[in-house]
């Protein structure tokens, strides 16, 4: 349950790992109900960033926050042991690589950026607004969202191609 609930924030949110294991109940529940959107500080730019919580992981995370163990926790993704408040962005790493393995894709190839890459990268590839996904990520520089995505020339021109005036 916890990890259906973590995969599905770390693809709708975006967040980078370090962001992600710190989210607290109450940045995306209130109210007795998830939020239809959340707004968290990143650690690394201090500025916010904004993302919507769709519908399948507003199930999974009520779901998920309603499990027992959850009971009188401030983090989301609480740790195991009293000395951990939330669980590390080290043992995110590791489920993220659990569930590469899962499906039989190479560990290596995938890390936890793979999942905050996943939802903007098909952004990207349906509407080519590198804007939208700047936004998104939090970027500062449209060059940021650039290199993030691995946008080329060929891209480009595609993107172009495809714009009749």
């Amino acid at each position: 349950m916890r990890d259906l609930a973590l995969f599905n924030m770390a693809v709708d949110s975006k967040l980078r790992g370090c962001v992600l294991v710190r989210l607290k109940v109450a940045d995306v529940f209130g109210a007795g109900a998830v939020k239809e959107q959340a707004s968290i500080l990143q650690s690394k730019t201090q500025s916010p960033v904004r993302f919507e919580i769709t519908e399948g992981t507003s199930k999974s995370i009520a779901d998920w926050i309603s499990h027992p163990l959850m009971s009188g926790h401030e983090y989301l993704w609480p740790g195991r042991f009293h000395d951990r408040v939330h669980i590390s962005t080290r043992q995110y790493a590791r489920l993220v690589k659990d569930w590469v393995r899962s499906i039989s894709l190479e560990p290596s190839a995938y890390g936890t950026h793979s999942m905050r890459r996943t939802k903007v990268a098909q952004i990207y590839r349906k509407t080519g607004n590198l804007r939208a996904v700047q936004l998104l990520l939090g970027h500062t520089k449209m060059d940021s969202a650039v290199r993030y995505l691995s946008v080329d020339l060929e891209d480009a021109l595609i993107i172009s191609e495809s714009v009749e005036v």
